[in-house]
């Protein structure tokens, strides 16, 4: 089936926390679309960030853009309800994380939100054989999970195609999402390998003008 529209999603990781709400409503104002979520728990990763109380404070703050939750947490099934409560639009999680991902991916749908399963850069994709009926997005993992501001790495080019593939054959509209050192030059190569929305954090907002950035990579993303 044809590839969906590409969607920028600016990880907030890379935001001034001083001045979160702002910084969302000025990169949402510069062409963002969605706004990615890096939750680390300093047990399935070596970092502690942000909960759901974030995600409902920006809820109350008045966004209203999609938000992106990607959960770098174990376990993974005590969280799910309390960022679909805080406002949530899509949850992925890592299938290293859970004991039964049918069940988590289920538990995410059911709370509301859509399901994606995230992908470390060594994970393979056999983990999608028997649930692409629960996925809604499958995200790729160009670095290991834990920090932001790490380069890309090119071995998720092959992933990605390989990725692209499966979904294309199953006929589902299933997202696939690319995280980690994605920034203008490389937008247009990740995207001919077959991703449709991208996160990208210190790239954009490492950046004293969002707009400029963000209409860069959108244009190298239509264009490849």
């Amino acid at each position: 089936m044809a590839k969906q529209n590409s969607v920028i999603a600016p990880s907030i990781l890379s935001a001034n926390f001083a001045k979160l709400g702002e910084e969302v409503d000025n990169v949402l104002a510069a062409g963002a679309d969605w706004v990615h979520f890096d939750v680390m728990d300093n047990h399935y990763v070596p970092n502690l960030t942000i909960g759901p109380l974030v995600c409902e404070a920006l809820r109350k703050h008045g966004v209203t853009a999609p938000i992106d939750v990607h959960l770098m947490v174990k376990p993974v099934d005590r969280i799910v309800p309390d960022f679909a409560k805080a406002g949530a639009s899509l949850i992925s999680f890592h299938p290293e994380a859970s004991d039964h991902i049918d069940r988590t991916l289920g538990l995410i749908r059911d709370s509301g939100c859509k399901a994606g399963l995230v992908f470390n850069p060594a994970t393979p994709l056999s983990y999608l054989d028997y649930v692409l009926d629960k996925v809604d997005l499958v995200l790729i993992m160009s670095v290991n999970p834990g920090f932001g501001g790490q380069s890309f790495i090119p071995a998720a080019l092959e992933k990605l195609r390989r990725a692209r593939e499966i979904i294309d054959r199953s006929g589902r509209a299933i997202r696939i999402e690319v995280d980690g050192g994605v920034k203008v030059e490389n937008a247009a190569e990740v995207a001919r390998a077959g991703a449709d929305t991208f996160v990208s954090g210190s790239a954009i907002f490492g950046q004293k003008d969002y707009r400029s950035v963000v209409a860069a990579m959108r244009s190298a993303i239509d264009n490849a």
